[in-house]
Protein backbone atom coordinates (compact mmCIF):
# COMPACT_ATOMS: atom_id res chain seq x y z
CA UNK A 1 0.00 0.00 0.00
CA UNK A 2 1.44 3.42 -0.59
CA UNK A 3 1.77 5.41 1.66
CA UNK A 4 1.01 9.35 1.25
CA UNK A 5 3.67 12.24 1.72
CA UNK A 6 1.09 14.70 2.26
CA UNK A 7 -0.24 13.14 5.39
CA UNK A 8 0.72 11.88 8.88
CA UNK A 9 -0.25 8.44 8.69
CA UNK A 10 -1.11 6.05 11.70
CA UNK A 11 -1.79 2.45 10.41
CA UNK A 12 -3.03 0.37 13.16
CA UNK A 13 -0.37 1.34 15.55
CA UNK A 14 -0.33 0.25 19.63
CA UNK A 15 2.22 0.62 22.26
CA UNK A 16 2.46 -0.92 25.65
CA UNK A 17 4.85 -0.74 28.39
CA UNK A 18 4.79 -4.23 30.04
CA UNK A 19 1.32 -4.99 30.41
CA UNK A 20 -0.07 -1.69 30.63
CA UNK A 21 -1.86 -0.47 27.67
CA UNK A 22 -0.23 3.14 26.20
CA UNK A 23 -2.41 3.33 22.90
CA UNK A 24 -4.47 0.48 20.89
CA UNK A 25 -5.41 -0.42 17.76
CA UNK A 26 -4.82 3.69 16.20
CA UNK A 27 -5.62 3.92 13.07
CA UNK A 28 -5.22 7.89 11.70
CA UNK A 29 -4.60 9.74 9.09
CA UNK A 30 -3.79 13.45 9.93
CA UNK A 31 -3.92 16.47 7.64
CA UNK A 32 -2.88 19.99 7.52
CA UNK A 33 -4.55 22.34 9.56
CA UNK A 34 -4.70 22.25 13.37
CA UNK A 35 -5.82 18.91 14.87
CA UNK A 36 -6.81 18.60 18.66
CA UNK A 37 -5.71 15.14 20.64
CA UNK A 38 -8.67 15.64 23.52
CA UNK A 39 -8.73 13.41 26.19
CA UNK A 40 -8.18 13.23 30.11
CA UNK A 41 -4.87 12.52 31.72
CA UNK A 42 -3.35 9.18 30.64
CA UNK A 43 -5.81 8.62 27.75
CA UNK A 44 -2.73 8.12 25.57
CA UNK A 45 -1.97 11.51 24.35
CA UNK A 46 1.55 12.26 24.96
CA UNK A 47 2.48 8.30 24.26
CA UNK A 48 0.85 9.35 20.84
CA UNK A 49 2.87 12.31 20.28
CA UNK A 50 5.91 10.66 20.92
CA UNK A 51 5.39 8.41 19.07
CA UNK A 52 4.88 10.25 16.05
CA UNK A 53 7.93 12.32 16.97
CA UNK A 54 9.80 8.81 17.29
CA UNK A 55 10.87 9.38 20.93
CA UNK A 56 8.61 5.63 21.60
CA UNK A 57 8.71 2.86 18.77
CA UNK A 58 5.37 1.17 18.64
CA UNK A 59 4.97 -2.27 19.88
CA UNK A 60 2.65 -3.08 16.48
CA UNK A 61 1.76 -1.03 13.68
CA UNK A 62 3.43 1.40 11.46
CA UNK A 63 4.12 5.07 11.61
CA UNK A 64 4.78 7.70 8.61
CA UNK A 65 5.15 11.56 8.83
CA UNK A 66 4.68 13.11 5.36
CA UNK A 67 6.58 9.50 4.21
CA UNK A 68 9.20 8.96 6.85
CA UNK A 69 9.17 6.78 9.29
CA UNK A 70 9.94 8.18 13.08
CA UNK A 71 12.73 5.46 12.93
CA UNK A 72 15.40 7.74 10.53
CA UNK A 73 15.71 10.43 13.09
CA UNK A 74 17.70 12.68 10.86
CA UNK A 75 14.83 12.89 8.34
CA UNK A 76 12.31 12.84 10.86
CA UNK A 77 13.68 15.92 12.82
CA UNK A 78 14.00 18.29 9.62
CA UNK A 79 10.31 17.74 8.94
CA UNK A 80 9.07 18.15 12.81
CA UNK A 81 8.75 20.28 15.92
CA UNK A 82 8.13 19.33 19.44
CA UNK A 83 7.11 21.31 22.04
CA UNK A 84 6.78 18.83 25.14
CA UNK A 85 4.71 19.85 28.06
CA UNK A 86 7.88 19.02 30.40
CA UNK A 87 10.16 21.75 31.01
CA UNK A 88 14.10 20.91 30.65
CA UNK A 89 16.69 23.56 30.05
CA UNK A 90 20.75 23.80 29.82
CA UNK A 91 21.67 25.75 33.20
CA UNK A 92 22.76 29.20 32.77
CA UNK A 93 21.81 30.04 28.82
CA UNK A 94 19.54 32.89 28.07
CA UNK A 95 16.64 32.34 25.94
CA UNK A 96 19.00 33.00 22.87
CA UNK A 97 21.70 31.16 23.48
CA UNK A 98 19.26 27.97 23.83
CA UNK A 99 17.56 28.71 20.69
CA UNK A 100 21.03 29.51 18.73
CA UNK A 101 22.84 26.30 20.00
CA UNK A 102 20.29 23.92 19.54
CA UNK A 103 19.87 25.06 15.92
CA UNK A 104 24.17 24.83 15.85
CA UNK A 105 23.34 20.84 16.80
CA UNK A 106 21.11 20.39 13.89
CA UNK A 107 23.64 21.39 11.48
CA UNK A 108 22.98 25.44 10.71
CA UNK A 109 26.21 27.76 10.60
CA UNK A 110 26.18 30.45 13.47
CA UNK A 111 24.93 33.32 11.20
CA UNK A 112 21.88 31.23 10.51
CA UNK A 113 21.17 29.72 13.86
CA UNK A 114 21.40 33.63 15.08
CA UNK A 115 18.85 34.64 12.78
CA UNK A 116 16.43 31.99 12.76
CA UNK A 117 16.57 32.27 16.40
CA UNK A 118 15.68 35.88 16.69
CA UNK A 119 12.37 34.56 14.12
CA UNK A 120 11.52 32.49 16.38
CA UNK A 121 11.91 34.73 19.18
CA UNK A 122 9.84 37.49 17.62
CA UNK A 123 7.09 35.16 16.42
CA UNK A 124 6.64 34.01 20.18
CA UNK A 125 6.41 37.72 21.31
CA UNK A 126 9.93 37.20 23.59
CA UNK A 127 11.96 40.35 21.97
CA UNK A 128 12.25 41.82 25.54
CA UNK A 129 13.58 38.60 27.23
CA UNK A 130 16.40 36.94 24.71
CA UNK A 131 18.84 37.96 26.29
CA UNK A 132 17.73 36.90 30.16
CA UNK A 133 18.14 33.51 31.77
CA UNK A 134 15.56 30.84 31.10
CA UNK A 135 15.87 30.37 34.64
CA UNK A 136 14.47 33.64 35.69
CA UNK A 137 11.55 33.24 33.42
CA UNK A 138 8.01 32.65 34.37
CA UNK A 139 6.44 29.52 33.23
CA UNK A 140 3.94 31.26 30.23
CA UNK A 141 7.26 32.67 29.02
CA UNK A 142 9.05 29.06 29.38
CA UNK A 143 6.49 27.94 27.32
CA UNK A 144 6.65 30.22 24.57
CA UNK A 145 10.46 29.82 24.71
CA UNK A 146 9.83 25.97 24.02
CA UNK A 147 7.30 27.10 21.43
CA UNK A 148 9.77 29.44 19.86
CA UNK A 149 12.64 26.13 19.89
CA UNK A 150 10.28 23.68 17.95
CA UNK A 151 8.96 26.41 15.07
CA UNK A 152 12.98 27.63 15.12
CA UNK A 153 14.16 25.33 12.19
CA UNK A 154 10.68 26.09 10.38
CA UNK A 155 9.30 22.35 10.36
CA UNK A 156 6.27 22.30 8.63
CA UNK A 157 4.86 19.55 11.13
CA UNK A 158 4.79 20.77 14.74
CA UNK A 159 3.59 18.64 17.48
CA UNK A 160 2.66 20.16 20.87
CA UNK A 161 2.22 18.64 24.06
CA UNK A 162 -0.20 21.27 26.58
CA UNK A 163 1.17 24.34 24.74
CA UNK A 164 -1.24 26.59 26.41
CA UNK A 165 -0.42 25.60 30.19
CA UNK A 166 0.84 28.32 31.77
CA UNK A 167 -0.05 31.43 29.78
CA UNK A 168 -1.81 34.54 30.90
CA UNK A 169 -4.92 35.51 29.11
CA UNK A 170 -3.17 37.95 27.07
CA UNK A 171 -0.86 35.53 25.57
CA UNK A 172 -2.95 32.75 25.73
CA UNK A 173 -4.79 34.77 22.95
CA UNK A 174 -1.46 35.52 21.21
CA UNK A 175 -0.57 32.11 20.48
CA UNK A 176 -4.03 30.40 19.44
CA UNK A 177 -3.64 33.96 16.66
CA UNK A 178 0.35 32.11 16.10
CA UNK A 179 -1.40 28.84 16.05
CA UNK A 180 -3.95 29.80 12.79
CA UNK A 181 -1.45 31.68 11.08
CA UNK A 182 1.06 28.66 10.75
CA UNK A 183 -1.99 26.29 9.80
CA UNK A 184 -2.76 28.98 7.24
CA UNK A 185 0.62 28.59 6.46
CA UNK A 186 -0.11 24.90 4.96
CA UNK A 187 1.68 23.26 8.42
CA UNK A 188 0.37 20.19 10.60
CA UNK A 189 -0.24 21.08 14.29
CA UNK A 190 -1.21 18.37 16.65
CA UNK A 191 -2.01 20.26 19.56
CA UNK A 192 -3.03 18.42 23.23
CA UNK A 193 -5.12 19.39 25.79
CA UNK A 194 -7.64 18.16 28.83
CA UNK A 195 -8.94 21.54 28.94
CA UNK A 196 -11.67 20.75 26.43
CA UNK A 197 -12.70 24.52 25.64
CA UNK A 198 -9.64 25.45 24.11
CA UNK A 199 -9.85 22.94 21.59
CA UNK A 200 -12.93 24.45 20.52
CA UNK A 201 -10.93 27.55 20.03
CA UNK A 202 -8.10 26.43 18.31
CA UNK A 203 -8.75 23.16 16.44
CA UNK A 204 -10.37 22.58 12.67
CA UNK A 205 -10.48 18.60 13.86
CA UNK A 206 -10.07 16.93 16.83
CA UNK A 207 -9.32 12.98 17.71
CA UNK A 208 -10.27 12.11 21.48
CA UNK A 209 -8.96 8.99 23.22
CA UNK A 210 -10.34 7.61 26.43
CA UNK A 211 -8.04 4.77 28.10
CA UNK A 212 -5.47 4.37 24.61
CA UNK A 213 -8.12 3.98 22.35
CA UNK A 214 -9.54 6.64 19.71
CA UNK A 215 -13.17 6.80 20.22
CA UNK A 216 -14.07 9.19 17.70
CA UNK A 217 -12.27 12.20 15.35
CA UNK A 218 -13.07 14.51 12.60
CA UNK A 219 -14.59 17.64 12.70
CA UNK A 220 -16.49 18.70 15.75
CA UNK A 221 -19.71 19.10 14.07
CA UNK A 222 -19.39 15.80 12.20
CA UNK A 223 -18.25 14.23 14.98
CA UNK A 224 -21.58 15.64 16.82
CA UNK A 225 -23.64 14.43 13.93
CA UNK A 226 -22.63 10.80 14.61
CA UNK A 227 -23.49 10.81 18.46
CA UNK A 228 -26.89 10.31 16.88
CA UNK A 229 -28.72 8.75 20.88
CA UNK A 230 -28.26 12.16 22.44
CA UNK A 231 -30.94 15.00 20.71
CA UNK A 232 -29.14 18.02 19.34
CA UNK A 233 -29.28 21.46 21.81
CA UNK A 234 -30.33 24.62 19.40
CA UNK A 235 -30.28 27.91 21.42
CA UNK A 236 -32.62 30.38 20.19
CA UNK A 237 -32.54 33.88 21.20
CA UNK A 238 -35.40 36.32 20.03
CA UNK A 239 -37.96 38.96 21.36
CA UNK A 240 -41.11 36.18 21.90
CA UNK A 241 -39.48 32.64 22.93
CA UNK A 242 -42.82 31.63 24.40
CA UNK A 243 -44.30 31.56 20.66
CA UNK A 244 -41.42 29.16 19.36
CA UNK A 245 -41.94 27.28 23.21
CA UNK A 246 -45.40 26.87 21.31
CA UNK A 247 -44.59 25.53 18.33
CA UNK A 248 -41.98 23.52 18.57
CA UNK A 249 -43.88 20.07 19.53
CA UNK A 250 -45.49 20.08 16.50
CA UNK A 251 -42.59 17.47 15.79
CA UNK A 252 -42.20 14.60 16.92
CA UNK A 253 -38.48 14.41 17.01
CA UNK A 254 -38.11 17.34 19.48
CA UNK A 255 -38.04 16.09 22.87
CA UNK A 256 -37.76 19.56 25.47
CA UNK A 257 -37.82 22.36 25.58
CA UNK A 258 -36.63 25.04 28.21
CA UNK A 259 -37.47 28.69 28.52
CA UNK A 260 -34.09 31.06 29.58
CA UNK A 261 -34.98 32.56 32.94
CA UNK A 262 -35.02 36.31 31.30
CA UNK A 263 -37.91 35.39 28.97
CA UNK A 264 -35.06 36.43 26.10
CA UNK A 265 -34.30 33.05 24.74
CA UNK A 266 -35.03 28.87 24.89
CA UNK A 267 -33.24 25.66 24.26
CA UNK A 268 -34.84 22.96 22.25
CA UNK A 269 -33.67 19.83 22.18
CA UNK A 270 -34.82 17.69 18.66
CA UNK A 271 -33.57 14.88 16.57
CA UNK A 272 -34.03 16.06 13.54
CA UNK A 273 -32.38 19.40 13.63
CA UNK A 274 -32.73 20.47 10.10
CA UNK A 275 -36.71 19.68 10.03
CA UNK A 276 -36.54 22.02 13.68
CA UNK A 277 -34.63 24.78 11.46
CA UNK A 278 -37.58 24.75 8.86
CA UNK A 279 -40.21 24.76 10.97
CA UNK A 280 -38.31 27.89 12.99
CA UNK A 281 -38.17 29.67 9.81
CA UNK A 282 -41.90 29.24 9.50
CA UNK A 283 -42.44 30.23 12.92
CA UNK A 284 -40.37 33.37 12.47
CA UNK A 285 -41.81 34.91 9.05
CA UNK A 286 -45.57 33.36 10.76
CA UNK A 287 -44.98 35.85 13.44
CA UNK A 288 -42.67 38.73 12.53
CA UNK A 289 -40.30 37.60 15.65
CA UNK A 290 -36.68 39.43 16.37
CA UNK A 291 -34.34 36.92 16.48
CA UNK A 292 -30.86 37.46 18.10
CA UNK A 293 -29.41 34.24 17.65
CA UNK A 294 -29.47 30.92 16.83
CA UNK A 295 -26.61 28.28 17.04
CA UNK A 296 -26.44 24.70 18.65
CA UNK A 297 -25.78 24.94 22.34
CA UNK A 298 -23.68 21.45 22.35
CA UNK A 299 -21.80 21.48 19.17
CA UNK A 300 -18.29 21.59 21.58
CA UNK A 301 -15.78 18.96 22.51
CA UNK A 302 -16.97 19.16 26.14
CA UNK A 303 -20.30 17.91 25.36
CA UNK A 304 -19.54 15.42 22.65
CA UNK A 305 -16.49 13.76 24.90
CA UNK A 306 -19.12 14.03 27.47
CA UNK A 307 -21.71 11.88 25.59
CA UNK A 308 -18.82 9.35 24.52
CA UNK A 309 -16.99 8.59 27.26
CA UNK A 310 -19.88 9.58 30.04
CA UNK A 311 -19.79 12.54 32.45
CA UNK A 312 -17.54 11.80 34.97
CA UNK A 313 -14.35 11.65 32.60
CA UNK A 314 -14.75 14.99 30.78
CA UNK A 315 -12.66 17.33 32.41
Amino acid sequence: MAVPSDRIVLDDVSKFYGEVLGVNRVRLSIGPGITGLVGPNGSGKTTLMNLVAGLLRPTEGEIRVLGVRPDDPERLFRLLGYCTQHDSFPRGMTGMEFLARFLRVAGYDPATARRLAVRAIERVGLEDAAERRVASYSKGMRQRIKLAQAMAHDPPVLILDEPLNGLDPMARAETIALFRELAAEGRYLIVSSHILHEVDLISDTVIMLNQGYVVAEGAIREVRREVSDKPLKILVRCDRPEVVAARAFEQDSVTEVRLHEDRRGLLVSTRDPEAFYLLLNRIVLENDLAVEQVAPADETVQAVYSYLIGEGEAE
